[in-house]
């Protein structure tokens, strides 16, 4: 699915929170968002998936409004916290409810968990008996990361997907975004303060400072270096852009 953002202003009590003037992620991209805290990160992921309004300008998937159009919902999955998951179900019964409302079969949800089942090895789907508000923080981030990805979306959208995870665990995320890039063609938008994870499994990276995107640059060997090298120095005027080609 292709992403396209067109002159997005969003203010919360007078403060500037997010300000992008134009902004395109083409099908099939994974698109890596990385910044300081407080720059805008996670209110750009919520106008993307319509939880907040923007003051001015759109957001377009395929084209279309998202403030006007359902249709790229069914194809969307996302995680961006504890929010989204219901503390009062087994991972079994979530991702049974998720499977109802992807309109997904009983019958199909055990073959496309099945690979998911690396990810979390505590319990085993189809047998899960902890509540979601019992698992540890990592665990219940695992199952809320499966619950984004299972179904095979077209959009994929995730907020700091790999904080509070295992190592292991980090690795298995990057391999199941890669597959479902691979096998679905699925564009995928992650957030993320990891520049190591950012910098391996993104093919373009953007730097968003003060609400504004500052750096926006392909993957190359160097692309870590080079991030490392901004965030060490002192950050500059917010209000200039740098894209390299």
């Amino acid at each position: 699915m292709n992403v396209e953002v067109r002159g997005v202003v969003k203010t919360f009590e007078g403060r500037t929170a997010l300000a992008i003037e134009e902004l395109q992620i083409p099908t099939g991209q994974v698109f890596g968002l990385v910044g300081s805290n407080g720059a805008g990160k996670t209110t750009f992921l919520r106008l993307l998936l319509d939880l907040i309004l923007p003051d001015t300008g759109a957001v377009m998937i395929d084209g279309e409004n998202v403030r006007e159009s359902n249709a790229w919902k069914s194809a969307t999955g996302s995680f961006l916290d504890e929010s989204f998951l219901i503390d009062f179900l087994t991972a079994d019964e979530f991702l049974q409810f998720l499977g109802r409302v992807y309109q997904i079969p009983n019958n199909d949800l055990e073959r496309l968990l099945l690979p998911y089942q690396p990810f979390y090895p505590d319990e085993l789907f189809g047998a899960t008996q902890k509540f979601l508000r019992e698992l540890s923080r990592g665990n219940a981030k695992k199952i809320g990361l499966i619950g984004a990805m299972f179904f095979g979306p077209r959009l994929l959208i995730l907020d700091e997907p790999f904080a509070t995870l295992d190592p292991r665990s980090q690795i298995k995320l990057k391999q199941l975004i890669s597959d479902l890039t691979r096998k679905f063609g699925t564009t995928a938008i992650v957030s993320s303060h990891d520049l190591l994870h950012v910098s391996e499994i993104c093919d373009r990276i953007a730097v968003l400072e003060k609400g504004r995107i500052v750096r926006d640059f392909p993957r190359t060997p160097e692309t870590l270096s080079e991030l490392r090298r901004y965030f060490e120095m002192d950050q500059p005027d917010s209000t200039e852009t740098y894209v390299r080609d």
